[in-house]
């Protein structure tokens, strides 16, 4: 297939804030943008060029989409595998049903990394309390069962500790089909975000390091202060991920590092990533630029850094007596403010985000916690 040149026009399942992102950078590269989403107001259908309504399960809907477009790409992993199925008898998507086979269900994921040779803590399959005992005699306690499916940012799981009756945490999964993983006592969690081109070829972003609160991404700095063979290692981890799924696209894969240095998959996403949001402002090349360029078949952008940078997510609790004062952030010269749209601020949704530029991402660190922490509505 040819490369998609400006004037191509790509079609996008799921109008989210990644969506956004891509988007409008698509479109400063030429592009038009079709969004598939169930709200007319969701964030990408603000800035894209025509608007699909539908959920991201109707076939129909998608199949209208598919029709103006010259490839489809998505903004979540949530986009059920057999609709990319249908879609791919139409128009290129990317990435394709066959990595989201794999990514969608826990099990399935974790049994290609088992048979990739790829390191993850251990767990087991459990959809009864019968295979819940099994489970545990396997992993140990603590552990955490997640629902196999479309859980995200903590959401679907449960901790199971020594003292804990199991079967009663275990029933707030309401029955659905889980997965059980030890308790890892990582001392931080890394991410690689890399994008894969048509081609074959990979570009690698450099090392994020990433800090969790209640199970939501707070802060990301990169490059994260690793050694040179750790690099490698997750590097390489990564990379034979993507090329196993043969993947097309952004992927980022999460990883904990253990105090031996040790690292184990945690999870893959076949897409942009929050832990990537450094690259725009940060980086040659964006995540954004980069998805685009490898969807549409292009060569690969230069994926270098070209400072330091943190990130640090701005979530709804900021909105509670109104909107922010935004008049913190802007005062920072090397502050950027990305705002996604979104109508309804709630606790925990992400609602936007603010990269720090600074070599020093020490600083930039502590000016980010201390941003969050005084960024108080107007008039509070």
């Amino acid at each position: 297939m040819k490369p998609l040149l400006p004037g191509a026009t790509i079609g996008v399942l799921g109008g989210g804030q990644l969506g956004r992102m891509m988007a409008v950078t698509a479109r400063q590269m030429g592009y038009r943008i079709v969004v598939l989403d169930p709200s007319p107001r969701c964030p990408t259908a603000q800035v894209a060029d025509g608007f699909v309504v539908g959920a991201l399960d109707d076939l129909e809907a998608a199949k209208h989409l598919a029709k103006q477009v010259d490839v489809i790409t998505l903004d979540t992993e949530h986009v059920p595998a057999e609709l990319l199925a249908e879609l791919e008898l139409l128009v290129p998507v990317r990435p394709g049903a066959s990595v989201l086979r794999t990514i969608q269900d826990r099990r399935v994921q974790k049994e290609f990394l088992d048979r990739s040779g790829l390191p993850q803590a251990r767990w087991a399959p459990a959809s009864s309390a019968a295979d819940l005992a099994l489970a545990l005699e396997k992993v140990g306690r603590p552990a955490i069962a997640k629902v196999r499916r479309a859980g995200y940012d903590g959401k679907g799981q449960v901790r199971i500790d020594p003292a804990d009756d199991a079967v009663a945490k275990f029933a707030k999964l309401r029955g659905e089909p889980a997965v059980v993983e030890e308790v890892v006592p990582f001392v931080r969690e890394l991410s690689v975000v890399l994008a894969r081109g048509t081609d074959g070829v990979i570009a690698t972003y450099p090392i994020a390091e990433n800090v969790h609160r209640k199970h939501i991404l707070h802060t990301t700095r990169a490059p994260a202060p690793i050694s040179s063979a750790q690099r490698r290692g997750a590097e390489e981890i990564a990379v034979v991920i993507a090329a196993a799924l043969n993947h097309i696209g952004v992927m980022a894969v999460e990883m904990f590092e253990l105090a031996d240095g040790r690292l184990l998959v945690n999870e893959i996403a076949p897409r942009t990533h929050n832990s990537g949001h450094y690259t725009y402002g940060a980086c040659a090349t964006s995540q954004f630029e980069q998805h685009v360029r490898a969807v549409c078949g292009l060569p690969l952008g230069d994926p270098r850094a070209l400072t330091g940078a943190v990130m640090v997510n701005l979530l709804g609790d900021l909105w509670y007596l109104g909107p922010p004062a935004w008049e913190q952030v802007l005062k920072h010269p090397r502050a950027r403010l990305h705002l996604y749209g979104k109508d309804a601020p709630a606790p925990g949704r992400k609602m936007g985000h603010v990269v720090f530029l600074d070599d020093d991402t020490d600083a930039a660190l502590a000016t980010a916690d201390a941003l969050v922490q005084g960024l108080t509505p107007s008039g509070a």
